[in-house]
């Protein structure tokens, strides 16, 4: 609500800016790994940035939502065609390699059910612009909490962008868009003076924006609305003065427990500006004066929206150790499904970071095969295997597009093998390079009483937490040099000689989640770096 807004708070979040570039539409070649033909098209978005659309061979325009939109990834981050005639394909008469030319947008309705968008552009820098401003709008925090306004007009830019190739809207679009109630769509049409068949069109220019809004009036009514216009004032005139409408904000949608110096009441000038942004009438906004028309637009408007804009702003301290926070964190991160058998995914790692997660979790288990390479799995269950490598690519190239803030690695670490744990602790020093926590902070030595750093001096790093076993000294000087060597490796992995890998037949049974929370509790979080 607009009386609820902070008069000492400045919005550093951005609106939504759609470039020209974007607008005007740029040729790319889509392609798609179960098919070996290309298809040329122009992408395109919409000035609002609601949607990416293209035009198909059959002449159907189809659309990708923005707000089902993951990530944008190009160059070697991109998917590349496993065929190598269609590899071929796609670098006939272009310029650049081809491997830099490549996008590849994911999009899903949730983290695990995603699907790709991919593209080729004609120049590497197309691909680099595009994959910059589709990321960019995809995770604009004000587009993914519009307003009610917002999202009625990104269902009538829907409906516009589906047109025949004759210009025509055709109704089962509309029907199909509000498909709750078959009825009510008709007997909204047929109150704007449209045809109500399912199997008619209607130009583009008779369903302009005002009759579309006479279209939602009928199709949604709203007499609870009209009350509250009665109840303040507006009985026997069609319209609320602004000092009316100042009560309205201030006595009826304010709430009285705010402080008034951080959330002050508003002042006429202020619902006079909010008269004239959402009242249609002219003439009546230059009085003072705000129609139902007007008022309903307010109550869908950004100053309505369910999340002030500000709280979605970075509000809250973050120079506090970071032993005084939460974290967003995930638990069997590389799982899709079921962890006794479901699948594991590389990609889970990416989405959950892109998502907000600050903590990923990751079960490292010998691997089996003659390169001996570390796996990540659910022990002693079904789960497939994935590579820990590819892992901490994955989460190297993910870590920071979304937020600054540290992202703790909590490994289960179950390899007994020096040699494995030696390549683990290899990779993450090769693929994280500096933004891998090698030594305490000289601020925040790891001596008893001072306090962890907070999450902002750790911005852009990567710790790793881990139980560490210790040896005594009296242990044989074999066992004495098997632990050095694997503490020096990698000065937080476990040198625990627990079972080696989650094989077949094993009597044994992973205690997973509790092994989690007692990390958690045992293993002092000074204990992060490698």
């Amino acid at each position: 609500m607009a009386g609820a807004q902070p008069g000492v708070h400045a919005l550093q979040l951005k609106p939504v800016c759609v470039s020209d570039s974007l607008k005007k539409g740029t040729k790319f070649v889509k392609w798609d790994d179960d098919s070996a033909i290309v298809t040329p098209i122009i992408l395109r978005s919409d000035p609002q940035g609601f949607f990416f659309y293209w035009t198909d061979q059959n002449k159907e325009t189809e659309l990708l939502d923005l707000s089902l939109v993951k990530d944008a990834r190009c160059g070697k981050h991109a998917r590349a065609p496993k065929d190598p005639k269609l590899r071929e394909l796609l670098d006939v008469g272009n310029i650049g390699r081809l491997e830099h030319r490549m996008i590849t947008v994911v999009y899903g309705a949730d983290l695990v059910n995603i699907s790709y968008l991919n593209l080729v552009a004609f120049q590497e820098e197309v691909a680099k612009e595009w994959t910059n401003e589709v990321f960019s709008l995809a995770t604009n925090l004000l587009a993914q909490n519009m307003s009610r306004d917002a999202f009625l007009e990104k269902a009538y830019t829907k409906l516009k962008l589906q047109v025949t190739p004759e210009g025509r809207i055709p109704l089962k679009n509309i029907y199909r868009l509000f498909s709750a109630d078959r009825k009510r769509v008709e007997t909204a049409l047929e109150a704007c003076s449209l045809p109500s068949s399912r199997n008619d069109s209607i130009p583009q220019d008779d369903f302009t924006p005002e009759v579309y809004r006479v279209f939602l009036n009928n199709l949604c009514p709203r007499p609870e609305i009209d009350n509250i216009f009665s109840e303040f004032g507006a009985k026997s005139k069609p319209y609320l003065t602004v000092d009316q409408m100042m009560d309205f904000i201030n006595l009826k949608q304010r709430d009285p427990r705010l402080n008034e110096i951080l959330y002050p009441p508003l002042k006429q000038e202020q619902v006079q500006v909010l008269i004239e942004k959402y009242e249609p009438n002219n003439s009546l906004a230059k009085k003072g004066q705000i129609s139902v028309d007007g008022f309903m637009r307010y109550l869908s408007g950004e100053e309505n929206g369910v999340v002030s804009p500000e709280k979605l702003d970075l509000n809250e301290d973050m120079s506090q150790p970071l032993s005084h926070y939460f974290i967003n964190s995930s638990h069997n991160t590389y799982l899709t499904a079921g962890q006794l058998a479901g699948n594991s995914s590389v990609e889970m790692y990416r989405q959950v970071l892109l998502s907000g997660c600050r903590c990923v979790e990751l079960d490292c288990w010998k691997g089996r095969t003659a390169e001996e390479e570390p796996v990540i799995t659910h022990g002693f269950t079904m789960t497939t295997e994935i590579s820990f490598k590819e892992v901490i690519e994955a989460i190297a190239e993910c870590a920071f597009k979304t937020s600054p803030f540290p992202i703790l690695l909590s490994f289960e670490n179950h390899v007994d093998s020096p040699k494995q744990q030696a390549k683990m602790a290899e990779y993450c020093r090769l693929i994280f390079g500096d933004a891998l926590l090698m030594e305490p902070l000289e601020k925040y030595p790891l001596d008893s009483g001072v306090p962890l750093p907070s999450p902002m001096d750790l911005m852009y790093k990567i710790l790793v937490k881990n139980k560490k076993k210790s040896h005594k000294s009296s242990e044989g000087s074999n066992k004495k040099k098997l632990s050095e060597q694997a503490s020096n490796t990698y000065s937080d992995s476990s040198s625990v000689f627990e079972p080696s890998s989650p094989g077949a037949g094993e009597a044994d049974t992973e205690s997973d989640d509790d092994d989690d929370d007692d990390d958690c509790k045992k293993s002092s979080m000074d204990e992060v770096g490698v």
